[in-house]
């Protein structure tokens, strides 16, 4: 079973390989969903994970219909995190009409390889997801990042083994979306999947003693200006520790 961590900085990358995670998903701004990291953490996390770290290329949180702008900036984020040595791209694009957008998502799988190409959770945002598997196939997509079209992958269950079923291994089916330790192993049983993504995450309280509580670096809906999100280890350790009594 390969473990993929999401992880949202490039501290948070070398907790989890600590961890045990085969594989790391590098982005930022989780609260939207992720997007994609700057250099810095991009280089940071390739040179001290120790892991491959597959770079998420998502220039804004929200829909995946992408303008021109965001398409360019999307294609030289992928060139950016290949030369900073990620070892995968993880991306998405839709059409206005929920298809795959199979002539720019071509784009960026050449512009990415020999990297393998991850379509991550736009799939689930897909009008047909069998349509989209037969595009990801065609694209040459090493995998999809999906939770069934569902709110969680163990709610998606049903969907996610027939994706299994209909690939046929011809790409992988990476299941994501409320994956812990009391539901990982049935979700395995249930779909016979060989990788699972999730965050482990956990909140701390910041080392700031001087505290200015009445400004604020963000807009009305903000995370907390004193406490940090990070990889929690334990919780992969949970995880990894129930798939393998299970097994």
């Amino acid at each position: 079973m390969t473990i993929e961590i999401c992880v949202g900085s490039a501290a948070a990358a070398i907790e989890a390989a600590r961890a045990g995670a085969d594989r790391v998903e590098l982005c930022e701004n989780l609260w939207e969903g992720g997007t994609t990291p700057s250099a810095g953490t991009i280089a940071a996390a390739c040179q001290r994970a120790g892991v491959p770290v597959f770079v998420l290329v998502r220039p804004r949180g929200g829909d995946f219909l992408y303008n021109d702008t965001e398409f360019d900036v999307m294609r030289h984020d992928v060139q950016t995190a290949k030369q900073l040595g990620a070892s995968g791209i993880v991306t998405g694009i839709l059409t206005a009409d929920g298809r795959v957008d199979t002539a720019r998502t071509a784009e960026l799988v050449a512009l990415a390889h020999p990297l393998p190409v991850t379509f991550h959770r736009a799939f689930d945002m897909a009008a047909d997801p069998f349509a989209a598997l037969e595009d990801c196939v065609r694209l040459g997509i090493r995998r999809i990042l999906t939770s069934g079209q569902a709110r969680t992958a163990i709610e998606g269950a049903e969907l996610i083994a027939e994706l299994v079923r209909r690939a046929n291994g011809r790409t992988g089916i990476l299941p994501g979306a409320g994956i812990n330790e009391k539901n990982a192993a049935r979700l395995v049983a249930q779909t016979g999947v060989t990788e699972l993504h999730f965050t482990a995450h956990k909140t701390v309280d910041s080392g700031m003693g001087f505290r200015q509580t009445d400004v604020y670096m963000g807009g009305v809906v903000r995370p907390p200006e004193f406490s940090l999100t990070v990889t929690d280890a334990d919780k992969i350790r949970r995880v990894m520790e129930t798939l393998a009594t299970k097994n």
